[in-house]
């Protein structure tokens, strides 16, 4: 599902602040990420794996693509929501993302709808980072209280 560039409003081009960083992990890097909210928490957390890839003031936002992730429980959602993230990276039409902006949250149904915001990934204009192999379900964590306002996710990606 792609949209021209014409459609994009002035609010799509706002990148919101980091709330990621990344963990030392033997052979692997964790992923750890944090919001306002467990949407803002996956949504880092995606960034934070693309963040990993290349360095993302190198990209613009030139195309916006949907994906969907649906799974059994949360951990299956946000291990699905990456996974799709790295096929739209690895395939056509190879995006690399500058902004993520998750449209549908659904943690009933375990289903989220996320708007996709970069540019196709070029040798030369992106510095390379590292490859990014597969995501893992390895000491994946997934901290949702609400009465403490603390939204964590932690997930280690096999590099």
């Amino acid at each position: 599902m792609d949209e021209e560039l014409g459609e994009l409003t002035e609010n799509d081009f706002i990148i919101p602040p980091v709330k990621y960083e990344y963990l030392d992990h033997t052979a692997d890097v964790q992923l750890h990420a944090w919001g306002d909210s467990l949407t803002e928490a996956f949504e880092q957390c995606g960034m934070a794996m693309f963040g990993y890839m290349t360095e993302l003031p190198y990209v613009q936002i030139k195309q916006v693509h949907t994906i969907e992730a649906s799974a059994d429980d949360m951990m299956g959602l946000l291990y699905h929501f990456l996974d799709e993230l790295l096929f739209l990276f690895s395939a056509e039409p190879y995006l690399i993302c500058k902004k993520l902006k998750i449209i549908e949250f659904n943690t009933e149904e375990f289903r989220i709808v996320c708007k996709c915001y970069g540019e196709e990934f070029e040798i030369g204009k992106h510095p390379q980072g590292s490859e990014v192999k597969a995501i893992t379900y390895s000491a994946m964590q997934i901290i949702d209280e609400p009465k403490d306002n603390k939204f964590e996710v932690f997930v280690i990606i096999d590099i």
